[in-house]
C-alpha cells in the first residue's frame, strides 16, 4: 500500500463522510426528534445500504460510466425522494412522547435511501474510479476500501444524529421545536435542490 495514495484516499473519505448530504442531515434532523438511541435503526439500514451500494459501484463502475443517463434519472428520483422526507420533517409538528415510536424513521428508510442517494452514488464513483487501487485489485480490495469508509462513515451519521440530538434539548419548547422542525427540513430539501443540479 502506497502512503500518499492512502493519505490521498482518506482527504477524500472523511470531508465527504462529515460534510452535510442527505444522510447526514436527516440524522440530525431525526435525532433532534427521537434522540440518539431512536435513531439507531435508521442510522443501520444507512450503514448496510451504504457499504451495499458500495460493493457494487466496485464491481459494476466500467458499467456505471457507461450509462450516465441511467446515473443521471437516479440521482433526479433521489432528489426528489430526498425533497419528500425534507416536506414531511419541515411539516411535521412537535412530537409527543406518547406518539413517536409510530413517527420514527426505521431501518428500511435507511436502506432505500442509499439507492437514491445521489451524492453516495457519486461518493462511491470517485472512491471507486480515483483510490480503486489502494489495496490492489480484484473484489476483496474493493471491499476492504468499502470498510474503510464505513469507518469514517458510522461516526458521521452518528456525530450528526447526536448534534441533533443536543439540538433537541435547546429547542424545548413547542414553538422552538417546530421551528427547528421547519429549519432542518429546508436544510434538506437545500440537499435535494443541489444533487438535482448539473455539477
Amino acid at each position: 500500500m502506497e502512503t500518499d495514495l492512502l493519505l490521498a484516499t482518506l482527504a477524500f473519505i472523511i470531508p465527504m463522510c462529515f460534510t452535510p448530504g442527505p444522510n447526514n442531515v436527516l440524522c440530525a434532523a431525526h435525532g433532534s426528534q427521537h434522540g440518539l438511541r431512536g435513531t439507531m435503526p435508521l442510522i443501520l439500514g444507512m450503514a448496510i445500504g451504504w457499504s451495499t451500494l458500495g460493493i457494487f459501484v466496485g464491481a459494476a463502475t466500467v458499467f456505471i460510466e457507461e450509462n450516465e443517463e441511467f446515473f443521471r434519472l437516479l440521482t433526479y428520483v433521489g432528489a426528489a425522494y430526498i425533497a419528500y422526507l425534507a416536506y414531511k420533517l419541515a411539516t411535521s409538528s412537535p412530537i409527543a412522547t406518547e406518539h413517536e415510536q409510530a413517527d420514527r424513521l426505521g431501518f428500511r428508510t435507511g436502506l432505500v435511501l442509499q439507492v437514491v442517494n445521489g451524492k453516495a452514488w457519486i461518493h462511491f464513483l470517485v472512491l471507486m474510479t480515483a483510490f480503486g487501487g489502494l489495496f490492489g485489485n480484484g473484489f476483496t480490495a474493493k471491499a476492504l476500501l468499502v470498510l474503510l469508509n464505513l469507518t469514517f462513515g458510522l461516526p458521521a451519521v452518528i456525530t450528526w444524529a447526536a448534534f441533533g440530538t443536543l439540538l433537541r434539548r435547546v429547542f424545548s419548547t413547542e414553538r422552538s421545536a417546530r421551528n427547528l422542525n421547519t429549519a432542518m427540513g429546508v436544510a434538506l430539501f437545500a440537499v435535494a435542490v443541489w444533487i438535482a443540479m448539473p455539477h
